[in-house]
């Protein structure tokens, strides 16, 4: 394929299906009418394709909650009879349609699985609004799961929701009492001891199986890996026995959208939100996303809508971070709250290490360890230590740990694994040496007490080992807290196109302990560990509905305003100062403070968006709404602070304003960015709301010129045949988009360099689906083997370049 511009291309294919929809005749003059519009096609396809694609349908026919929020009638008769209208037109139309889900509540449509060639014939027929792909959304969480035994278990493992203030706001009463909370995942273990008095008789539904037992995947099943990340989630909103939830008392609805492996779709995700809302949840929990950051999915308008009907929707941000622009879907959406995952505080300690020769290892620093206790165990005491290569379980078989350290090599597998094997193999602790130059990284919560060394200090200890110097002296000596940090793991936002904040609020979401299934009626308590946004998101739908237990007469709207407002600034340890609003949002919410705030600002969060001009100033109006909630009436009074840029940044509010008790007000804003003095980039402040006795901060950001989102954000490969479909994400188009490949392996290892295999001029924004004949230099790719395939797309003097490894079949 050479150089082409992509836009010819695209505008002959418009011209082609206007006249397929409108009937004209092929000898009609094309300019002789005007073409009807066509639907909305979002994503991109092959049309010349055959193989089978599922895709979203919207119909122009508004859903029951859409029409109600604008005032219309609407009922499910109604709605039956424009989709049956629609479905009647697809089996006319195209072959081998078949319809899966059918939507009516929170989202006016259906699913169809239909010939990639016949999506044009949906764009138009009558009725049909929009067309979605169906992605893939996966669970949020991280890292391998560690398994917390009965033996050793102990309720303080679990202090993430004390942290937040849970137990303070149970002690006055609030626990989430007569609350319903849907966790739309990959089911629940319902029968676990310390979830079975949150089920009722309606349990919620399987979209996976299509029937009403949602119960987690099992170990062994066909269809593929076992499941357990829903009763983890389950557990942290909701757990009342040797576990805590952050709601004991609430109650719980589980919706299977996710199969084995933790796996799902949209139009299951779609499904779950609808009969959540259906069934009469007053919150809604999704712990699942997909990479890419788009804000106008299906599944977003169906989070808007469920919002809009009284239902607090909250969405794990992803975990893809820590760079900007790396939030996913359902985190992009606009009303629904998002949330990131931070850190709880953990002490910090110097190590040193020295061998029985006196031989020291500069290099030496603890790595990660179970508990504070466990740790100091080892200062100051001398060891054996036992060589056991990579650490996997076989490298244990016929080696005495018991009571011994571990030492162990990097590679091969993650690190809690490794640390995991050892305590299993009745070791006390583990060193863990670089198999690279430079050091590695820190993981808290190891299952036993580990410290790591450079590989040169790693060779050292082996030789010594070598030469029959077998024993090992610690010392471990405490230095200094570090308070809550943002997890390096969790997304960073704004969302492309919105540039809204986001994640919307940050809980904790590492080394969480909750509740996890066993399928063993013997023995059904089963706990582990895990860590990711899927494990902070609960944090927030558990303290949701403790607030709606505090104060039931709330609205959406009010619970996300007092959870952002009454936030907690993260501090990033390393430079003392708060991390930035794309990083952790208003902050970490602290439950007792949002349910005792007198006022709410909202939206708690700000966007005003671009500023193009390049000379001159640019203004941009916004409002807030102050609502008082006190009992008097209260002075408001308004600072706005954009740092060093605040001479170039002007915004503008109400000097004062007085507000009645009960009653809500609009705050206008007006912004003044002065571009000549700044920049490209985005930039961040706070408006600063004070009634005279607390203060609220609302954190804002804006851009100057084109805002520096990745302009080639996904790429995905399918084979068909001996030939591939290529569909990349372009958030804003590019002018120039180059493919190029390398060799790999299985684990995604970039090999030989072999060649650029095709170059488009002007590719438009959204996604596109690009034909590749597997040819590089002449040469095809070989069958059996794996390869590395990169776009690159500049847009406006920014380049930028994502990739995706795949077989070759």
């Amino acid at each position: 394929m050479g150089k082409k511009s992509f836009k010819t291309i695209l505008a002959s294919a418009a011209v082609a299906l206007a006249l397929s929809g409108a009937g004209v005749g092929a000898a009609a003059p094309v300019n002789a009418m005007q073409t009807p519009k066509l639907a909305e096609l979002v994503g991109d396809f092959d049309f010349s394709s055959s193989a089978k694609k599922t895709v979203i349908v919207e119909l122009t026919e508004p859903s029951i909650v859409e029409a109600k929020q604008k005032g219309q009638k609407q009922s499910k008769a109604n709605l039956s009879k424009a989709r049956n209208q629609v479905k009647s037109q697809v089996a006319k139309a195209v072959k081998n349609a078949k319809i899966n889900r059918e939507y009516d509540h929170v989202f006016s449509g259906f699913s169809v699985e239909l010939p990639e060639e016949g999506i044009p014939a949906l764009l138009a027929m009558p009725g049909v609004k929009a067309v979605y792909p169906d992605v893939t959304y996966t669970v949020t969480s991280v890292g391998e799961v560690e398994a917390v035994s009965e033996e050793v278990f102990s309720p303080e493992m679990f202090d993430s929701a004390p942290f937040i203030g849970s137990d303070e706001a149970w002690e006055t009463g609030f626990t989430g009492e007569g609350v319903t909370v849907a966790v739309i995942d990959t089911g629940a273990d319902y029968t676990h001891p310390d979830l079975a008095h949150a089920f009722g008789e309606n349990k919620g539904y399987d979209f996976v199986d299509n029937d009403k037992d949602p119960q987690e995947t099992p170990a062994g099943d066909p269809r593929g890996e076992s499941t357990q990340h829903g009763t983890h989630v389950s557990g942290t909103v909701a757990a009342n026995g040797k576990i805590k939830g952050v709601a004991p008392d609430a109650e719980l609805l589980a919706y299977r959208v996710l199969g084995p492996g933790g796996s799902g779709t949209t139009q299951n995700v779609i499904a779950g939100i609808e009969k959540a809302v259906e069934d009469g949840a007053d919150v809604m929990n999704l712990s699942l996303g997909n990479s890419l950051n788009d804000p106008d999915y299906a599944t977003s308008i169906a989070l808007d809508w469920a919002m809009s009907e009284g239902v607090v929707a909250i969405t794990s941000n992803g975990n893809s971070g820590p760079n900007n622009w790396t939030v996913g879907s359902p985190g992009t959406s606009r009303d629904a709250i998002s949330v990131g995952a931070t850190q709880l505080p953990f002490n910090l300690y110097d190590s040193t290490l020295s061998t029985s020769e006196g031989v020291s290892y500069p290099s030496a620093k603890v790595m990660g360890f179970p508990s504070d206790e466990e740790l100091l165990a080892l200062s100051g005491k001398e060891y054996e230590f036992v060589d056991v290569g990579f650490g996997a379980p076989e490298d244990f078989e016929g080696k005495d740990l018991i009571g011994k350290i571990a030492l162990i090599s990097r590679g091969g597998f993650a690190f809690v694994d490794k640390a995991t094997n050892a305590k299993n193999a009745g070791a006390v602790g583990a060193i863990i040496y670089n198999n690279l130059a430079g050091e590695h990284a820190d993981v808290p919560g190891m299952a036993v007490p580990t410290i790591k060394t450079t590989q040169e200090d790693g060779q050292k200890l082996l030789a010594e080992l070598e030469a029959g110097n077998n024993k090992v002296l610690f010392n471990i000596e405490f230095d200094s807290e570090v308070g809550e940090s943002m997890a390096d793991f969790s997304s960073r936002g704004p969302v492309t196109g919105t540039w809204m904040i986001k994640p919307d609020v940050s809980a904790p979401g590492v080394n969480i302990t909750s509740t996890v299934p066993t399928h063993d009626p013997a023995n059904p308590y089963g706990y582990a560990a895990m860590q990711g946004t899927s494990m902070a998101a609960p944090h927030v739908a558990g303290a949701a509905a403790l607030i709606l237990d505090a104060n039931p007469e709330w609205g959406v709207d009010d619970v996300k305003a007092a959870l952002m407002n009454t936030a907690a600034d993260v501090i990033n340890p390393s430079t003392g100062k708060p991390y930035p609003h794309n990083s952790q949002g208003a902050g970490s919410i602290r439950v007792v403070d949002a349910i005792n705030t007198e006022t709410l600002a909202a939206p708690g969060s700000h966007s005003f968006g671009t500023f193009l001009k390049t000379k001159g100033k640019q203004v941009e109006k916004q409002q807030f709404t102050i609502k008082n909630l006190s009992a008097e009436k209260k002075n408001y009074s308004f600072e706005v602070n954009m740092g060093e840029y605040s001479d170039a940044i002007k915004v503008s509010t109400s000097n004062n304003l007085k507000v009645n008790p009960g009653k809500s007000q609009n705050v206008n804003l007006n912004v003044k960015v002065d571009a000549g003095q700044l920049a490209p980039g985005y930039y961040e402040g706070s408006i600063t709301i004070n009634d005279g006795e607390a203060a609220i901060d609302v954190p804002t950001i804006l851009f100057v010129q084109e805002p520096d989102y990745p302009r080639a954000e996904y790429l995905a490969v399918s084979q068909q045949g001996e030939n591939f479909q290529i569909q990349g994400l372009f958030p804003g188009g590019a002018e120039q988009v180059n493919f190029f490949v390398y060799t790999s392996d299985s684990k995604g290892a970039v090999g030989e360099y072999l060649g650029t295999f095709a170059s488009y001029e002007e590719v438009p924004a959204g996604y596109s689906t690009f034909e590749w004949d597997g040819v590089v230099n002449g040469q095809k790719l070989q069958a059996g083997n794996y390869y590395n395939l990169y776009v690159q797309a500049t847009y406006k003097n920014q380049t930028d370049t994502t990739g995706v490894n795949f077989l070759v079949r």
